[in-house]
């Protein structure tokens, strides 16, 4: 095929595009959970033949990341045939955290392997003792079901090595697993109908042109910035288990044609569970760069060739089983994200924001009744303050870099589960003064309408988002029962009555008001 200009290449990557578009709608409206159909904590994608990321929707940047840097090593040496789906969430092959359940599918045409499609969603109750499935933890085996990647469908039929997953019931694949399922096979099917349309041989010449031109905009980007070495440092709260003040650090190098983040000297592995493996750093070095480049620029593996991942086996940003990763997935790469801005911030002085909020605030809940055999379970994110920039304050009350998930509308909570929420506002004047002001965090308040288990993951409870410039960082947050201030990681049981208030932190502000 002819080589294509550049407006036969936006065609086709928004073609592209379109198909992890439909595969999202698909999958919301066809789920049961809020989780997916409100919070839209969901993430689709499609791949080549060898695992290589080939487009994306505007989902998840910590679950599309980290599936680029990881399906390679997925789904090489399988004997893939139509009508297949694999299933997985294990962190140490191919995952993030156990509650993260990805599907993969082929697609082939004309009984070629044209590439895959393949969706990561959120599911609240993963076999784990602590409902939500998030709980303060310090081995992965306590955070629920580990699914390493196995046959869920093979050949068109459910297989045996399935029907332990929670949504499997009297042989038939049900809830947000069929959601999942119908995403993908909606997937294969338009890729299938655009391969055939165009040819195989085109359709790999378009694949491979797009890369390119993706790779010419990734280094175009790194050319601009100033060659040299940038350090930073920052800490993460704790991890729940008795370690403080836990550092991060990264060795960013910019050199003509490609950058290097080191992240060697950060901690080693923590007992609790803010570790993360490295496909999440992965994910959160690529999701910095990718905020430095137009906004039309093509979401590919071709993208990220230029940035190298450097890493030390056994620390917090490259964990080894069984190590606990519930929050490395929320948390941790929450604050790798504000690691890497801290360093580029170096670099381009006048163009990077302050840090945003630095933590998803995780609040799951829940009940187990063993008498009766029941339970309810749920999870969510609590948005905070977005940090300023240059010219511009940061935005109010909003999930930032590497969750971009709704809160749950408080109708659709107190609708499926005993919960009321009694107050949902702006956390007024928590956003870092400055020439620029930080966004303002959240103040959300639930009361129990029954006894539950909750457990809570947050961070920037001891140290604000930095400002930047002489400007003031955001205010810390902060979790309350009862009006009594609760630790950043706990679980424990409460009563009907009891009001949990979350407070999430505000954005630093950018600039020196003077």
């Amino acid at each position: 095929m002819k080589a294509m200009n550049p407006i036969e290449l936006n065609l086709f990557a928004s073609r592209v595009a379109a198909i992890c578009d439909e595969m999202g709608l698909v999958l919301r409206r066809a789920a049961f959970s809020p989780n997916i159909k409100d919070r839209l904590d969901f993430s689709c994608a499609l791949f080549g033949a060898n695992g290589e990321l080939f487009a994306q929707a505007d989902h998840m940047p910590v679950h599309l990341g980290s599936m680029a840097f990881a399906m390679g090593s997925v789904v090489k040496e399988l004997d893939w045939k139509a009508g297949d789906m694999l299933v997985l969430n294990d962190p140490f092959l191919g995952g993030t955290h156990l509650p993260d359940v990805t599907l993969i599918a082929p697609v082939l045409v004309e009984n070629e392997l044209i590439g895959f499609v393949a969706n990561r969603a959120h599911h609240a109750n993963i076999g784990c003792e602590t409902p939500g499935s998030m709980p303060v933890s310090s081995s992965l085996e306590e955070e629920g079901i580990i699914i390493p990647p196995t046959w869920l469908i093979r050949d068109g039929i459910l297989q045996d090595a399935a029907r332990h997953l929670p949504d499997v019931v009297d042989g038939e694949l049900t809830g947000d697993f069929a959601a999942q399922a119908g995403a993908n096979q909606v997937g294969v099917l338009r890729l299938q109908q655009l391969v055939e349309k165009m040819s195989a041989a085109d359709y790999r010449s378009c694949m491979a042109q797009l890369n390119d031109y993706a790779d010419r905009i990734c280094a175009t980007t790194i050319q601009q910035l100033k060659p040299g070495k940038y350090h930073f440092e920052d800490f993460l709260d704790d991890d729940g288990c008795g370690t403080e003040k836990i550092p991060l650090a990264i060795d960013l190098t910019i050199a003509r044609d490609e950058v290097q983040l080191d992240l060697s000297e950060s901690s080693a592995m923590v007992r609790g569970n803010l570790n993360c493996p490295e496909s999440v750093v992965a994910a959160a070095g690529f999701f910095c760069f990718r905020c430095l480049m137009p906004v039309d620029t093509p979401a590919c593996e071709g993208l990220f060739r230029r940035i190298k991942i450097k890493t030390k086996p056994g620390s917090i940003v490259n964990a080894k089983r069984p190590a606990a990763v519930a929050a490395g997935n929320v948390e941790t790469s929450t604050r790798l994200v504000d690691l890497v801005f801290g360093a580029l911030a170096q670099a381009l002085p006048e163009s990077i924001a302050a840090a945003s909020q630095g933590t998803m605030n995780n609040v799951a809940m829940g009940y187990i009744d063993e008498v009766q055999g029941t339970r309810w379970d749920y999870y969510e994110t609590v948005a905070g303050g977005m940090g300023a920039g240059p010219n511009f304050p940061g935005l109010d009350s909003v999930h930032t870099h590497m969750t971009n998930t709704l809160n749950t509308p408080v109708e659709s909570l107190e609708m499926h589960y005993p919960l009321r929420v009694l107050r949902y506002t702006v956390r007024t004047g928590s956003g870092g003064s400055g020439e620029h002001k930080g966004g303002d965090g959240i103040v959300r308040e639930y009361e129990f309408l029954d006894r539950a288990q909750l457990s809570i993951l947050s961070e920037r409870r001891q140290l604000g988002p930095w400002g930047l410039h002489g400007a003031e960082a955001g205010a810390k947050g902060q979790n309350l029962l009862n009006g009594e201030e609760l630790p950043g990681k706990c679980t424990l049981e409460v009563k009907a009555g009891d009001r949990l208030t979350i407070k999430s932190p505000g954005g630093g502000g950018w600039n020196s008001p003077g």
